[in-house]
């Protein structure tokens, strides 16, 4: 195993990127929201609504933090902290462009399958711990769809490693350089894609918060900066996969070079991010026993099979 670690300056400044990108995502998915429903969205509160993601951060840090009486406090405090942790930890092996990158591993795909493992921790530790029914309902229906959607997205992957021979991240993008993966491995990709909104319990699979149903699911019982880390959790779960999306299938940061690499990898991660929020306007919640028979049933067999024609394909060529 080898990996390359940036500098410190270098780590600091994507880290504080991305949350900040996170952070700027409430804005542009409300924005889109109301531009696809024909209303206004937010535009009080500074330029287009801009600053209405900080007077909503100001107003969160500036809540009671309050811990339920009858909640095991050590693990309701720890909880969020989990999630934020592991997201970002992903993101520590992501190669936005040549050289851009806090670590250049060659288990790279191995270990943000191993994040993802580790981020159904941090919603069944919150759920648990709540002592609330509707937050007990939300985690186990979280874990449940969480590691499901986990064997799906790592078949899914599979097909692009036996293509590229590396688990490395980098490497895989520097393999597209004759064609993106996502034209022999478009099964792999919608499958990607699918378990991506599931894992990131995106609309329409945000079944382990079910308003309608469950009040908040696992974080009803969260207020204050603790709620602030799940939500802000959630976003950096979808600038995750929209990047994993763009690294894995749709070349990185390789395109024209009348543009920046940076740019190109930053075009192509928007898109999929934008297309995440078009499905939450578009989209109705499916029931939980169809999302879960909908991944064991149909998921599971397409990608087995997509897997296993891609290593004929591959064994036959050479």
């Amino acid at each position: 195993m080898t990996f390359e670690v940036g500098s410190a300056l270098s780590i600091g400044v994507i880290l504080a990127t991305v949350i900040v990108v996170a952070a700027m995502l409430i804005w542009v998915e409300r924005r889109l929201l109301s531009l696809w429903q024909e209303r206004l969205g937010p535009n009080r509160v500074g330029y287009f609504g801009l600053l209405q993601v900080v007077a909503d951060m100001i107003k969160i840090f500036t809540k009671e933090d309050w811990v339920p009486p009858f909640a095991d406090k050590f693990s309701f405090v720890l909880a969020p902290g989990i999630i934020m942790m592991v997201i970002l930890m992903s993101f520590s092996v992501i190669p936005f462009a040549p050289g851009v990158g806090v670590v250049d591993s060659n288990i790279g795909v191995l270990f943000v399958l191993a994040m993802a493992s580790l981020g159904a921790y941090s919603v069944m530790l919150g759920g648990l711990s709540s002592d609330n029914k509707y937050a007990l309902l939300g985690a186990l229906r979280a874990a449940a769809q969480m590691v499901s959607y986990e064997v799906f997205m790592g078949i899914s992957i599979l097909g692009v490693v036996a293509l590229s021979g590396s688990f490395n991240l980098r490497e895989i993008v520097l393999a597209q350089t004759d064609g993106w993966y996502v034209i022999p491995q478009f099964i792999g990709f919608v499958i990607f894609l699918i378990a991506g909104i599931a894992e990131s319990h995106r609309l329409p699979f945000d079944i382990p918060e079910a308003e309608q149903e469950i009040c908040a699911g696992y974080h009803t019982e969260y207020s204050g900066m603790k709620f602030g880390m799940f939500f802000v959790g959630e976003y950096l779960g979808l600038v995750l996969i929209s990047s994993l999306i763009t690294v894995l299938f749709f070349g990185g940061w390789l395109g024209p070079a009348f543009l920046p690499p940076i740019v190109w990898f930053s075009i192509k991660a928007f898109g999929f991010i934008a297309f995440f929020i078009l499905l939450r306007a578009a989209i109705p919640r499916p029931r939980y026993d169809q999302l879960m028979s909908y991944g064991w049933l149909f998921l599971l067999p397409v990608s087995l099979l997509n897997l296993l024609v891609t290593g004929a394909i591959i064994l036959s060529t050479q």
